[in-house]
């Protein structure tokens, strides 16, 4: 059983959504944590709010290794030691093929994928050298898991780090690390307005005006409440479960998914046998 209580825990993105959820779980659970987030505005209310001392906070950008460097030399600096990271900071995007601006491919990319690396590639090394038991939890989706229209850079960044979780796993099993994969459907959040900053699509407002934008706003402000879902994501951590969903409803694309790949396994293996 992965411990929670009186350990340390770094969260990114801990100013909102399931961020902020899971700080405050964390600190129900007996954990001291180290919320960072890039909006320094609204974390430092957030921090505020939260008026303990097993809390702290530090301003980081995911997106750029010297940031990530700067907030665990601050973590450890706070708290002597780090045994969860929680990387959950992450931005959407929409788009189709041959309309997406490679500038903000890169942009969700550097933030959803490379920010998880980044607090690896930081982190784990602290986490190995007190040789006490850690563990690492990515945010990943069930956009991780199944795929659909309109937002593939979203897609393609969630899948990559459900792979990047389930090689750490494979990684780690023998280190007393344990690895957990956070792939929810609707939860309440901010994410579908994270957009307006990508780089070129967030100088105009034509995402904001879709429907598409429309349908996945009402899903988000309608999806469970990021409290109960951070509570879900606590146990099945303390459990070393790898992936930690959240929608019943969302079955039955997984087993369509899986039905698919059986299908096209078994036909490649026939058409080997020709």
């Amino acid at each position: 059983m992965t411990e929670i209580s009186g350990k340390v825990a770094f969260v990114t993105g801990a100013a909102s959504g399931i961020g902020l959820a899971l700080t405050k779980s964390l600190l129900d659970h007996g954990a001291k944590v180290m919320m960072s987030d890039i909006n320094e505005e609204l974390l430092t209310t957030e921090f505020k709010s939260l008026n303990s001392t097993d809390v702290a906070m530090t301003v980081c950008d995911v997106s750029k290794p010297n940031s990530v460097s700067e907030a665990a030399e601050q973590t450890v600096k706070t708290f002597s030691k780090v045994h969860h990271i929680f990387n959950n900071a992450g931005v959407s995007l929409a788009g189709y093929p041959g309309k997406i601006a490679l500038e903000d491919w890169k942009w969700i990319t550097n933030i959803n994928l490379m920010g998880v690396v980044h607090c690896v590639e930081k982190f784990l090394p602290l986490m190995l050298s007190h040789g006490e038991p850690a563990h690492i939890t990515n945010t990943a989706s069930m956009a991780g898991h199944v795929a659909a229209s309109g937002m593939g850079p979203y897609f393609a960044t969630k899948y990559a780090v459900v792979g990047y979780s389930e090689a750490l796993k494979i990684e780690l099993e023998t280190k007393n690390i344990g690895v957990s994969c956070l792939c929810p459907t609707w939860v309440k959040s901010n994410i579908h307005n994270t957009a307006s900053k990508s780089p070129v699509a967030g100088k105009n407002d034509a995402y904001k005006k879709s429907k598409s934008y429309e349908i996945v706003k009402a899903l988000i402000e309608n999806g469970m409440d990021a409290e109960v879902y951070a509570e879900l994501c606590i146990k099945g951590i303390q459990s070393n479960r790898l992936h930690i969903f959240n929608d019943p409803l969302a079955r039955e694309a997984m087993t369509e998914r899986h039905k698919l790949l059986q299908k096209d396994y078994e036909q490649n293996l026939t058409d080997l046998a020709i």
